[in-house]
């Protein structure tokens, strides 16, 4: 029997998700159809009557600003957030920015199927000549110790999923699990790979079967735990099934070359 639940989500899609770029570190608003997505989570949630204690995002503004429509959505704007950097999106290194769809084309689509969703895969790292460094590396929020941890000098310049699921957990077994188990209900408002390491984790997805995760834009993650927070049974989407895995084939369709291009 479950005695913990906790709900996971991916932002509402960004503009960059739009234009099929890697967008990892680069911190982007939700588009409209983001902002929408986000408003109807949590019409959804509200519907299903879930009551959050407690949320935490990272320190992107669009696992943020997905936070807090989904609260408002809710009538729950009042519940506290707690940001952090170890919730990030993968850092994809000197990939940022890139087109995937072109990326496929240039490189094949196997090879950024394992970029995107490999566990132990690092892309090329990111160098100061990149276009986007500067604007990453001098942002204010890497230099607040409330949300960041680690000096400037040791922040990733490109992660395999391992690395981050390896700097995640600290922060889930320290800050979140002491949370969870004194009977709060949490949101975690994150990314599609900070989501992905954390269910491998918790579900105990192999290195080999979680490169076929694949986590759509807006829709909640249910996960059911017992008093070890071991799972009682898969991680549910919750949301009209049909229409989440056509978002969920769409997101895997974001690595291909696209039908002209062919």
């Amino acid at each position: 029997m479950a005695k913990y639940k906790l709900v996971l989500l991916r932002h509402g899609e960004g503009a960059w998700n739009k234009e099929n770029r890697f967008c990892s570190w680069v911190d982007q608003k939700l588009s409209s159809d983001g902002i929408k997505e986000a408003r109807n989570c949590g019409k959804h949630l509200k519907a299903l009557g879930f009551e959050f204690d407690l949320v935490f995002t990272s320190v992107l503004s669009r696992s943020i600003q997905t936070a807090w429509l989904v609260l408002e959505e809710m009538g729950q704007e009042w519940v506290p957030i707690q940001s952090s950097w170890r919730l990030n999106e993968r850092h994809y290194g000197a990939l940022i920015g890139l087109n995937r769809a072109e990326m496929a084309l240039n490189h094949g689509e196997e090879q950024v199927k394992l970029w995107r969703r490999s566990y132990d895969v690092t892309p090329p790292p990111i160098t100061e000549s990149h276009p986007y460094y500067e604007e990453i590396y001098n942002d204010r929020r890497y230099k607040c110790s409330d949300v960041s941890d680690v000096s400037q000098d040791n922040l990733p310049k490109a992660e395999s999923l391992k690395d981050v699921l390896d700097r995640l957990l600290p922060y889930w077994n320290e800050k979140i699990v002491p949370e969870l188990k004194s009977g709060k209900m949490i949101l975690i408002s994150a990314h599609g790979n900070s989501s992905r390491a954390l269910l491998k984790h918790l579900e105990g997805i192999s290195d080999e079967d979680i490169i076929s995760v694949t986590l759509p834009t807006g829709v909640p993650i249910l996960l059911e735990l017992d008093e070890n927070l071991h799972p009682v049974g898969p991680h549910q989407f919750l949301g009209d099934q049909e229409a989440i895995q056509a978002a969920i084939k769409k997101v895997e369709d974001q690595g291909k070359v696209k039908s002209t291009e062919k």
